[in-house]
């Protein structure tokens, strides 16, 4: 018979199970959130400028308040405290710190994240900086901006001045976010800031983001003593829609493009051209010396996960003859942005990611999802959200079961925000924002996330 001590018991899945040297975070990014868009110095960014364009974002909306952050970092620092959030990863304002893109830096836009560091350690929350999350300066812009091989020493000289004035309390760094999309969306198709298109802007951008990461990871690894430093990939699940060859080739090329085309180079590997041959056309940007200035040895990389793509063969599609089915074709649970909800994605992405004999430690630097939030009676009760989260987290403990380098987990995001072209329809927080009062509400799956991270 048994006693009540060795009673079987079915163990809680929370965030001890991940081990106390797993980190646990929340993310987001400068003109997402802080608003103040031409408070003290700051200048124009490229989507300060890309928003004032019509028809480029839903309904005509811009960044220009967005959270105000700038004004109320102290009650949105507070709300992370009461929700048991160590780590805070957000992103530098290049055009605040540096109105003029290079030469003199902004005092005030010091003060202002320096302020935010401080408060961050003084409720004993560890601030992770993302160096650039997008928001190059219109005045480098108007001069080429990352098609410009200058942005190189122009980003170095960013870097500098963020190690020079944070590095005493920062030790997390991460050098760029997402290149593949701020590359691939601004560059290419047009959709994003600061709406370029067509491979003779894609390419040089492409070559002189993969310089910039290395150059940054460099430097901060030069100035700021006890540096932990990394940069971050948004990386899908690729998968060809049946087992047809030409289908299978469609896939693996927008792997190479999606998910390679970045952390190759780092690691000495050179661009995936092989699977890709359009990244041939990269050689006419290949100056001697250059694929060996572009490895650096970074101390975590950062996998950004929220879906899958199933790929079919194209003919129609330019230089990649691969087309993505959208998910809304497919019969499948999708969230407000047309992205599937596939949680073994994220586990395939880490997988993928150990694979490569040169990262060291991996951290998810971002995963969410946008579903329809109702505030009802002053609460938002976002089921589908919550679910999303658990879903995806028991993805992340079985690659970390499995023996996977998986080190944390950074929600995407805090609060809601502004979405870049989707503007404010899609909702990511834990925090519901209501842009006209600017009253925060924490969701249910914030609550859920509170509780996740105190057991």
């Amino acid at each position: 018979m048994k006693t009540k001590n060795n009673t079987s018991k079915k163990t809680k899945f929370t965030s001890k199970k991940f081990g106390e040297d797993f980190v646990w975070g929340v993310s987001v990014a400068a003109y997402q959130i802080e608003g103040a868009h031409d408070k003290h110095d700051k200048s124009p960014s490229i989507w300060d400028s890309f928003t004032d364009q019509i028809g480029v974002i839903h309904k005509g909306e811009n960044g220009n308040t967005a959270c105000d952050f700038y004004h109320k970092y102290k009650e949105d620092i507070l709300l992370m405290k009461a929700m048991n959030i160590p780590n805070f990863r957000f992103s530098l304002s290049w055009s605040r710190l540096l109105p003029m893109g290079t030469g003199e830096v902004s005092e005030k836009g010091i003060q202002f994240y320096n302020e935010v560091i401080d408060f961050c350690l003084e409720q004993k929350i560890t601030p992770w900086v993302t160096l650039y999350h997008w928001d190059l300066p219109q005045v480098l812009q108007d001069q080429g901006g990352w098609t410009n091989r200058e942005i190189v020493s122009w980003f170095e000289n960013f870097t500098k001045v963020c190690a020079t004035h944070f590095g005493d309390r920062v030790k997390h760094w991460m050098v760029l976010n997402e290149p593949m999309v701020f590359t691939g969306a601004g560059h290419f198709l047009g959709v994003h800031a600061p709406g370029l298109k067509g491979l003779k802007n894609f390419l040089p951008a492409i070559h002189h983001a993969v310089l910039c990461q290395a150059a940054g990871g460099k430097l901060l690894k030069a100035l700021v003593p006890n540096a932990v430093i990394g940069t971050t990939f948004s990386c899908s699940y690729i998968t060809p829609i049946d087992k047809k060859k030409k289908n299978v080739l469609a896939a693996e090329k927008a792997d190479a493009l999606l998910n390679r085309l970045f952390i190759e180079p780092s690691l000495g590997l050179g661009y995936p051209s092989a699977a890709a041959p359009v990244l041939k056309k990269l050689n006419k940007y290949i100056q001697p010396g250059d694929l060996e200035d572009a490895v650096f040895e970074f101390d975590f990389i950062g996998i950004q996960n929220y879906t899958r793509e199933v790929v079919k063969h194209s003919y129609f599609v330019p230089y990649l003859s691969a087309k993505i089915i959208e998910a809304n074709k497919r019969n499948v649970q999708t969230t407000v942005m047309n992205w599937e909800v596939y949680p073994k994605s994220i586990y395939k992405m880490i997988k993928k990611f150990n694979g490569y004999e040169g990262v060291k430690k991996i951290i998810i630097t971002e995963n969410g999802a946008a579903f329809e939030d109702n505030v009802a009676n002053g609460f938002v009760n976002d089921i589908e959200r919550r679910n999303f989260f658990k879903q995806y987290l028991r993805q992340v403990y079985k690659a970390k079961e499995k023996g996977l380098k998986i080190d944390g987990y950074f929600v995407w995001t805090l609060m809601d925000n502004f979405e870049w072209a989707e503007g404010y329809k899609p909702r990511f927080g834990l925090v519901h924002i209501d842009f006209d009062t600017q009253k925060r509400i924490i969701k249910s799956s914030g609550k859920w996330f509170a509780k996740f991270l105190k057991s």
